[in-house]
């Protein structure tokens, strides 16, 4: 078969293609998006794909599918699953029909999440098997594995991917494809129906059969010796990444060793891991997030040395690397058994980088840190701007959300007081102004969260007689994870034509009796609507509409009329737009003005209604000002 270049996500998609998938939902959560986008780009025929609402919506809609006998793919990370573990709890007692595979990717970090939690601990407390690759190509074995397991056990399967696997690129080789699985009818039964005493029964089942499914998951672990013919004396247990990273580090130090690489560490492999530990001195475990095969390990140690996160060998917390790996074996193995013992060096071992040989570490130039900010002309930020202005010097908390307009929180907006979780900004709010009712509270969400969990917030909120203000900042896309759309966007997953709900009315029928519309790159009507939103009491809403500027086409870039421009900084004090910066201009003896970068400004304008001098205009009314104002 033929060798494709594939991102992990990408090799998911093409391993659940390949297995004969037939329904595949989701909602956009990096490190996960690739994976279904993957598919509807593709495209393949008679296979439903769809961004779901959230990935409890997605769960229930693949259960439904599995329960007709279709294979069913559902994607999101580590922090969707615990939206879906409502779903996901209860199906592992009623069991599926046809294959049922959820990618939960995890993020060790974290570097886009709330969390660093762990998808192989949510699989024990759910008792469910789960496959962690660590690589792009076992990514794909896997998926088609899954999709065979979760079959025969009846249960639906977790895949791990860590966000290096998720995001590396690899050859992969594609295996001759199942046929697409032909959904087989839904039949009824009682086992469909979950009640007490099916539960019952149903919890004893799915104890009985865990030696069975860690028999069956044996392929997916393995026992390696490492740079000799002996046995060795030093072993190192692994999973996911962390087995390419203690690969690469044995070999950098040339040591004789022992690897146990877990796949699929629940249930755990105990008589696979007993025949690893045999005639060892010590072991060193390397996973990322938590100790979950060193917990596994240790009741088995016999007295044998047992290094990893509870000792602080390995780091506790973020992502490894070989580098990290190699440092924590010169800490537990004998300097005399490195690069010798009867083990040679690795050719490539201790390579250095071509063209680095000259240049010594501590001259090499240190990354500036870059802090993440708003786009520039992102409608977020006049969106925030406006009501900062309007809640000038009275008492007001602003409770924000997830997505990109968290980072509303960094100077100079300083707009985000409170990020829990998807929609949690509208309820938050809630308890908030019980708390302390002399503060205004504003509930920041976006028009993708709006429609992932904020309308149940919004509904408690009238219910419960509510004083506060919800501002929907619809940028008509899932801006965070990629520009996805939704249910307001009035595209689906395929890029096919769907219907277009209005958060408008939407917030109407909810209850919301005060709903207003601005665009919030008219300062002055933006600022005026809070006000009036502001003035009243109950639940109102603002929704502020504009297109995110990765969406919408720029339009002209702005530039400075330096001869005007007093140096003031309030453009770039009160903004803070990446655009925006203040220089020395050799025009005027290195005066301190007000400077565009136009590479990067889409001409929003909103400095130039700030702008106290009125020295910042579209670029083609400042002919010959050098585009920047310098």
């Amino acid at each position: 078969m033929e060798h494709i270049l594939l991102m992990g996500n990408e090799a998911v998609a093409y391993g659940a293609i390949d297995a004969g998938v037939s329904f595949v939902s989701g909602y956009p959560g990096t490190p996960s998006t690739e994976a279904l986008e993957t598919v509807a780009r593709l495209k393949p025929d008679g296979v439903h794909v769809e961004w779901s609402v959230n990935e409890k919506v997605a769960l229930e809609a693949a259960a439904g599918a599995s329960y007709a006998g279709a294979r069913a793919l559902v994607t999101m990370k580590q922090v969707g699953l615990n939206v879906a573990s409502d779903p996901l709890m209860s199906l592992n007692y009623v069991g599926v029909k046809g294959g049922l595979v959820i990618l939960s990717a995890d993020d060790p970090g974290p570097i886009s999440s709330q969390t660093e939690q762990d998808t192989r601990r949510f699989a024990q407390f759910a008792r469910l098997p789960v496959l962690d690759p660590s690589s792009p190509e076992e990514a794909y074995a896997m998926t088609r594995a899954a999709f065979e397991l979760s079959e025969l056990f009846r249960v639906p399967v977790l895949l791990r991917p860590t966000t290096r696997v998720c995001h590396a690129c690899s050859a992969v080789e594609r295996m001759e494809p199942t046929p697409l699985v032909k959904p087989s009818g839904f039949v009824k039964g009682k086992e469909w129906v979950i009640f007490p005493r099916l539960s019952y029964e149903a919890k004893k089942r799915i104890v009985a059969r865990e030696p069975e499914l860690a028999e069956a998951q044996r392929p997916f672990n393995k026992i390696d010796e490492i740079n000799g013919d002996t046995p060795a004396l030093i072993g190192v247990a692994c999973g996911g990444i962390g087995s390419a990273y203690a690969r690469e580090a044995i070999l950098n130090l040339g040591l004789r060793c022992r690897i146990l690489q877990i796949g699929a560490p629940n249930p755990f492999p105990e008589a696979m891991a007993a025949e690893f530990i045999d005639g060892l001195e010590c072991v060193l475990v390397v996973e990322e997030l938590d100790p979950v095969i060193e917990d596994g390990l240790r009741p088995l140690m016999n007295g044998i040395p047992l290094h990893g996160k509870r000792d602080g060998v390995i780091l506790v917390a973020g992502e490894l690397s070989a580098a990290i790996v190699e440092s924590a074996l010169r800490t537990i193995v004998p300097v005399r058994a490195i690069n010798g013992g009867g083990a040679k060096e690795s050719a490539s071992a201790r390579k250095p980088i071509a063209g680095s040989e000259d240049v010594d570490s501590a001259e090499r130039p240190v990354p500036p840190v870059r802090p993440p900010v708003l786009c520039a002309g992102c409608p977020h930020r006049a969106s925030f701007y406006a009501v900062k202005r309007a809640a000038k010097g009275r008492k007001a908390i602003f409770c924000g959300d997830i997505g990109c307009y968290t980072l509303g929180n960094a100077p100079p907006l300083d707009m985000v007081d409170t990020c829990l979780c998807m929609g949690a900004g509208v309820t938050v709010a809630q308890g908030l102004k019980q708390a302390d009712p002399e503060a205004y509270c504003f509930a920041f969400i976006g028009d993708s969260t709006f429609f992932h969990s904020g309308m149940t917030g919004v509904l408690n909120a009238v219910y419960n007689r509510a004083d506060m203000i919800v501002v929907v900042l619809d940028n008509r896309t899932t801006g965070m994870t990629g520009r996805q759309p939704h249910p307001g966007t009035g595209e689906s997953a395929v890029g096919e034509s769907a219907p277009e709900a209005s958060i408008e009315a939407i917030l109407r029928a909810l209850g919301v009796a005060s709903v207003r519309r601005a665009n919030p790159f008219d300062v002055e009507e933006a600022i005026e609507t809070t006000h009036e939103a502001m003035d009243e009491k109950g639940v109102r809403a603002i929704v502020f509409e504009a297109p995110c500027i990765a969406v919408a086409k720029p339009g002209k870039p702005m530039s400075i009329d330096i001869a005007r421009c007093a140096g003031c900084q309030v453009c770039v004090k009160a903004l803070g737009c990446p655009a925006l910066s203040f220089q020395p201009s050799p025009k005027y003896e290195g005066r301190i003005v007000a400077h565009i970068n136009t590479a990067l400004c889409t001409g929003c304008g909103l400095c130039a209604q700030i702008c106290p001098t009125e020295c910042i205009q579209p670029i083609d009314l400042l002919c010959g000002s050098g585009g920047g104002g310098l």
